[in-house]
C-alpha cells in the first residue's frame, strides 16, 4: 500500500507511551515532539491506530506542511496541495484548528481561507463550479504553530478517549488516555493485586483490566475513517478481526471501591459497557480505611483535587491520611495522580519518580512510589 505521514496528537506528558505503543505496532520511525507523534503509514495503519491506541487523542493523515506569514500565502499554499487524491466532488469537508505564536493569529479567518482555498483547487479539479457537499465527510484539521501550517484529515471523529463504555460519568472524569498512561507506567503485573480506592466512574480500572485483557480501546466504536472511500470496508473487517483475536483471559484481582455509593454504581455499569465487568466488582468504602492483606500489588488512583479552597483543605487532610493508611503495606507500589504541588509534603514520603501530565488544561503531576527491591 501507498504510504502517507500519519500525525497522532496526545496530551502533554504522554508523548512516550503513545511512541511505544507505536512502535510495538511495528512503526519503527517516529517523529516525537511535544503533543504529537509522526510517522509513516499506510491505510491498515489508518485503521489499526485508530483501534489499537490507547494514549493518542486522533489519527490524523498529514496533507501539507508549508510557511504562511500572510493570508496570501495561506490561501496559495493550500490550494497547491492535493486534495482531490482524498475528496471527492461530494464530499463535506469543514475546517477547524488553531493557532500558536502565529502572524496569523485569527483562527476563524484561517479557516475561512483555507476552505476557500480547498473549494477553489476541487472545484478546478472537477470541473464544477459549486460543491453540493453532500457525501461523505472529511474533517479538515490545521495547526498553525510559530508560522508552521500543517493541513491534515481527521480519521478518527469523536476522539481516541472516547472509547465508547463511558456513557456516563461522575463530576470530574479522568480522561481515558491518561488512566491507561498510568496504567502502563506502573508495570502492574497481573499475577498481584490491583487497587483503586477512589474509582469514581470507574476510567482507572477499566483501563487496567483493559489493558491486561489486550481489549483494543477502539474495538466497539466506529471512526469516521470508515466512511473514506479509500479504505475498504474489508480491510476494517481484517483490524477488527486482528482486535478480537488478541484478547486475553487472565484471572485479575481488582480491589475497586469508591466512598460514593453512585459512584460505585457508575463504576460497575460502564466496567460492564467495556465487557471487564467480571473482574471488577466495586464496593462502597472509604480510602481511609483501604488494606489488603495480599502482597506485591499496586495501588492506581487519583484521589480528589480540591481546586477551591474549602476543598482544598479537606483534601490535604485527606493525603495525610492517605499517607499512614497506604504504609501499612510497605511492599505496595503507588501511582498517584493529583494537581496539588504539595503532595509529597503532606502524603509524608518523597515519591520514586513523577512525571508531569495535563488532564484537560490542568497540570498534574503522577506521584510514583516503588515498591522496596526484593
Amino acid at each position: 500500500m501507498e504510504q502517507f505521514e500519519i500525525i497522532i496528537p496526545t496530551l502533554l506528558g504522554l508523548e512516550a507511551f503513545a511512541a511505544r505503543e507505536l512502535r510495538r505496532m511495528g512503526y519503527e520511525e517516529l517523529t516525537v515532539e511535544d503533543g504529537r507523534i509522526t510517522f509513516m503509514g499506510d491505510l491498515e495503519a489508518v485503521c489499526r491506530a485508530n483501534l489499537f491506541l490507547r494514549t493518542g487523542e486522533r489519527v490524523l493523515i498529514k496533507i501539507a506542511q508549508f510557511t504562511a506569514r500572510t493570508f496570501d500565502e495561506l490561501f496559495e499554499n493550500t490550494k497547491a496541495a492535493d486534495w482531490s487524491a482524498w475528496i471527492d466532488r461530494n464530499d463535506k469537508f469543514p475546517v477547524k484548528g488553531h493557532s500558536i505564536k502565529s502572524q496569523l493569529a485569527s483562527v476563524p479567518d484561517c479557516q475561512s481561507i483555507i476552505k476557500k482555498a480547498i473549494a477553489v483547487s476541487l472545484s478546478s479539479k472537477y470541473g464544477i463550479e459549486k460543491l453540493p457537499e453532500d457525501g461523505a465527510l472529511y474533517q479538515v484539521q490545521f495547526s498553525l504553530r510559530s508560522d508552521t501550517v500543517t493541513l491534515m484529515l481527521d480519521t478518527s471523529g469523536a476522539p481516541l478517549h472516547k472509547r465508547g463504555y463511558r456513557q456516563k460519568s461522575n463530576g470530574a472524569p479522568l480522561r481515558e488516555t491518561i488512566a491507561a498512561a498510568m496504567v502502563m507506567m506502573s508495570h502492574w503485573k497481573y499475577e498481584f493485586p490491583f487497587a483503586d480506592p477512589f474509582c469514581g466512574s470507574g476510567t482507572i480500572p477499566i483501563e487496567a483490566a483493559m489493558f491486561k485483557q489486550n481489549i483494543a480501546p477502539g474495538l466497539n466504536r466506529s471512526f469516521a475513517a470508515e466512511q473514506f472511500s479509500q479504505i475498504p470496508q474489508a480491510l476494517w473487517n481484517v483490524c477488527r478481526a486482528e482486535a478480537r483475536d488478541m484478547r486475553r483471559g487472565l484471572p485479575l484481582e481488582m480491589h475497586v471501591s469508591d466512598i460514593d455509593a453512585d459512584c460505585v454504581s457508575l463504576t460497575a455499569h460502564n466496567a460492564q459497557e467495556a465487557g471487564v465487568g467480571e473482574y471488577i466488582k466495586p464496593k462502597r468504602a472509604d480510602a481511609r480505611n483501604f488494606l489488603c492483606g495480599r502482597r506485591n500489588g499496586t495501588i492506581i488512583c487519583t484521589p480528589p483535587y480540591g481546586e477551591r479552597m474549602g476543598e482544598t483543605r479537606e483534601c490535604e487532610k485527606l493525603y495525610k491520611q492517605m499517607g499512614q493508611v497506604f504504609m501499612r503495606m510497605p511492599d505496595w507500589s503507588y501511582y498517584i495522580l493529583t494537581s496539588n504541588e504539595r503532595f509529597e509534603q503532606l502524603f509524608g514520603r518523597r515519591a520514586s519518580k513523577r512525571r508531569k501530565v495535563y488532564n484537560g488544561m490542568l497540570k498534574c503531576n503522577v506521584y510514583q512510589y516503588f515498591a522496596p527491591k526484593k
